[in-house]
């Protein structure tokens, strides 16, 4: 287990609060885990912790400098930047991906057969990615 601090801005009590913290834990340990140069989708990383691509997006919108999450690493399952809140793409995920030796397409994709994280080394159990 890492000993990393988790910093949210959670709404609810209780076990609630335990779950969020838990499941973004969970996505972080994953994304962590994608080499440089390599991406991985949304929803790649939701099948391996068992939640929505979604809840990934949310927990890739609240990582902070001192997480030290690859962020830029997930994007969506069309090889696309996903827009952010104000709907414009952060062009900053691009530069890093390309300053990481990844490629865009002339529509701005990123091809996965070619960039896409095989994380075939990782153990998995029923229902997501074991810690």
């Amino acid at each position: 287990m890492s000993t990393r601090s988790y910093r949210f801005v959670i709404i609810g009590v209780g076990n609630f609060w335990l779950t969020i913290v838990s499941l973004y834990q969970r996505i972080y340990e994953v994304v962590r885990r994608i080499p440089p140069g390599n991406v991985a989708s949304y929803g790649k990383i939701a099948r391996m912790v068992n939640t929505g691509a979604r809840q990934v997006g949310y927990a890739m919108a609240a990582v902070t400098p001192d997480l030290e999450v690859p962020w830029h690493r997930v994007i969506n399952s069309k090889g696309e930047l996903s827009p952010r809140k104000d709907g414009k793409i952060d062009n900053h995920q691009r530069e890093l991906l390309v300053a990481e030796g990844v490629l865009f397409d002339q529509h701005g994709r990123i091809d996965f057969d070619k960039f896409g994280w095989i994380e075939a080394e990782l153990p998995y159990f029923e229902g997501g990615f074991e810690e």
